[in-house]
């Protein structure tokens, strides 16, 4: 009997900590979008690879100074 008067009070504060936990989660925003944060960052990469290679590309279809014929030159 003695335990019944330690435990049900025992497991009302525990009760209300665990409510209090998810109330809080929950206004913290910790369940907003639980479906994508974890491929946020392979999308990252992708985005990230992609801008890389766009920028190589554009690199190598710019001509440089030395590539184009110079009109300076006289053939004698």
């Amino acid at each position: 009997m003695l335990s019944i008067f330690l435990l049900i009070p025992l497991s009302l504060m525990l009760f209300v900590v665990a409510i209090w936990a998810i109330r809080y989660a929950v206004k913290s925003n910790q369940f907003d979008d639980l479906d994508n944060a974890s491929q946020r960052i392979i999308l990252d990469d992708r985005q990230e690879r992609r801008q890389t290679i766009q920028a190589h590309k554009l690199d190598d279809n710019i001509p440089e100074a030395n590539d184009t014929p110079s009109s300076d030159k006289t053939d004698d």
